[in-house]
């Protein structure tokens, strides 16, 4: 089983507007007891776009209304999966869904560390999930994303892979990426 640093490109959904041009990247790869680290690189002029600024970064609702980076993961027990959301201003949320979009909001048993770094030609955004938010099973499938906003408010839909119709990151078609976490070390 590979459980080596994944990296992959999201692209924009067909019927999104794609201005300012920017490309988005993002690396998975298992951390020290069975975190999973997500990290996106958004390559972009940083004045093209609208970037979240909240005070005291903690959980928060409504997240993908602006820049948000998401990521969509299941264990052994699909169709049950989780859904992340982490904002460039540390505001995230989590949500446990146990069939295509029934659930709500997870009770967190841990919290993901999220760190936000602005660069000239873009920024990257990296979020440690600690092993008790992730699903049961060392085999997860991910459907990595991103929502966001230009200068004028418009929004645009990032992901791995697009279901037909409407940008959906919930549907089982966007979950793109297997990943396997090691064993845990004794």
């Amino acid at each position: 089983m590979n459980h080596l640093p994944a990296s992959r490109t999201l692209y924009p959904h067909t019927d999104c507007p794609t201005w300012p041009p920017l490309r988005i990247n993002v690396e998975v790869a298992a951390a020290t007891g069975c975190e999973l680290l997500i990290r996106y690189r958004l390559n972009v002029d940083p004045s093209r776009i609208r970037l979240p600024v909240g005070a005291a970064p903690g959980r928060a609702d409504g997240l993908w209304r602006h820049t948000c980076f998401e990521a969509f993961i299941a264990g052994e027990d699909f169709p049950c999966y989780r859904e992340f959301n982490f904002s460039p201003d540390g505001h995230w949320q989590a949500y446990a869904f146990v069939a295509y979009r029934d659930g709500g909001a997870m009770a967190a048993a841990a919290t993901p560390a999220i760190s936000c770094t602005a660069q000239t030609d873009g920024l990257e955004l990296e979020a440690r999930l600690p092993g008790a938010l992730l699903p049961a099973g060392r085999r997860l499938r991910l459907g990595l994303s991103a929502v966001i906003e230009d200068v004028d408010g418009l929004l645009s839909y990032w992901a791995l892979a697009h279901a037909p119709g409407k940008p959906d990151f919930h549907h089982p078609d966007t979950f793109a990426l297997d990943f396997h976490l090691p064993p845990p070390y004794a």
